[in-house]
């Protein structure tokens, strides 16, 4: 923080005042043109929500479809520190330097001695582990949360609250708490008789520092989204269950797994894609980069940063990318998820897999049933 002096501040919000200056002219600008040629020249009924969207579509396009059209270009080039557009060696652009690109991905080392698939099984690894505990940690608390206890509100508040904080923040913190001198987690362990952990430099308890940080960062979230289908299930399913004799795990199981499916598949697709994308845990807690502990994400990061292998880590972004759009197309067939509706007042308008759907239609029926002769009784 000693180079951080007033002048640097000051020039620094005044670059960052100018381009945001910039940007809103930019806006009024556009929102006037297309005032004038689409709402008054033109009198479009759809003028005025056009106008609206242009500056978050034009946003999108600059910040989201720009960066990926140049990271499709890069995959096409053989750009490095050596081979620079500005340089004296500018790199070849074209389908040779793709394909050695895509060569070298598969068969070469992306890291120093570290290769595609050595990486690839630690981020299936990661990825499988991390989802594991997220929905199973998840779902405790999620069920706890759901019955009726004193200052529930207060609690799922303070759970909530690891996820809201930056990650980076998080992980900087959590990197300071494994120091194995003066970090919170080996004072822990030393009163209650244990023997410190070199969670920094032992690969394997290193790896196991990620664990612990992400699964309490990623817990809260999977918690919110199971939360928010138990308590969209109407009771009536749990008393029509209890009349047919069935017990807490037969409830879980037929009525409670079946009928949270259509809040639970797109929130595991959600994880499986964060967890296996996720960058700053595994990046900051691996503080002396330890080879065997980079997943993809990271081992990406460092051939651009360490090694300056542009084209080739462009590359294997959109390896990755491939990588996750089939294992969510997967997914989504084995458990043959189908949403079309959402769950509402004991409203079930779902299309799961046939097991399932067949087990929740059977405990409707009975429950429809049992209103029906309810309502004749009476």
């Amino acid at each position: 923080m000693a180079g951080l002096t007033f002048p640097i501040i000051i020039n620094s919000m005044y670059e960052i005042g100018g381009a945001v200056l910039f940007a809103l002219i930019g806006i009024v600008l556009i929102e006037v043109v297309l005032y004038f040629v689409l709402v008054r020249g033109l009198k479009w009924s759809y003028g005025v929500p056009i106008m609206l969207l242009a500056p978050g579509a034009i946003g999108l396009l600059v910040m989201v479809v720009g960066p990926i059209l140049y990271q499709f270009y890069l995959a096409f080039t053989n750009m490095s520190i050596r081979r620079f557009p500005t340089g004296n060696n500018p790199p070849d652009v074209g389908l040779e330097p793709f394909i050695a690109n895509i060569t070298r991905v598969f068969t070469g080392p992306v890291l120093q001695r570290r290769g595609f698939f050595p990486l690839l099984f630690t981020t299936i690894q990661w990825t499988f582990i991390q989802v594991a505990i997220h929905v199973s940690f998840g779902m405790v608390i999620a069920l706890l949360l759901n019955r009726k206890m004193y200052l529930r509100g207060i609690y799922r508040a303070l759970i909530l609250l690891p996820w809201a904080l930056p990650q980076v923040i998080v992980a900087l913190t959590w990197r300071g708490e494994f120091n194995f001198q003066y970090g919170f987690v080996n004072i822990m362990l030393d009163r209650i008789g244990l023997d410190r952990i070199r969670w920094k430099s032992d690969p394997f308890w290193n790896f196991v520092s990620f664990h612990i940080v992400n699964g309490w960062l990623g817990v809260p979230f999977m918690m919110t989204i199971l939360l928010g289908g138990l308590q969209s299930i109407d009771n009536n399913y749990y008393e029509a269950a209890e009349m047919d004799g069935a017990g807490p795990l037969a409830k879980f199981r037929h009525i409670t797994i079946p009928l949270i499916q259509p809040v639970m598949t797109p929130a595991v697709i959600l994880g499986i894609i964060w967890t296996f994308n996720q960058f700053n845990v595994p990046y900051f807690l691996n503080e002396q980069s330890i080879e065997r502990n980079n997943i993809l994400v990271t081992a990406l990061f460092r051939s651009m940063t360490s090694y300056f292998q542009y084209g080739f880590a462009a590359t294997l972004g959109f390896v990755i990318f491939l990588l996750l759009l089939g294992m969510a197309i997967a997914y989504i067939k084995i458990t043959g998820f189908k949403v079309t509706g959402a769950l509402n007042s004991g409203t079930l308008t779902m299309i799961g897999t046939g097991s399932a759907k067949k087990k929740v239609a059977e405990q409707i029926a009975f429950a429809e049933q049992r209103e029906i002769l309810e309502e004749e009784g009476e």
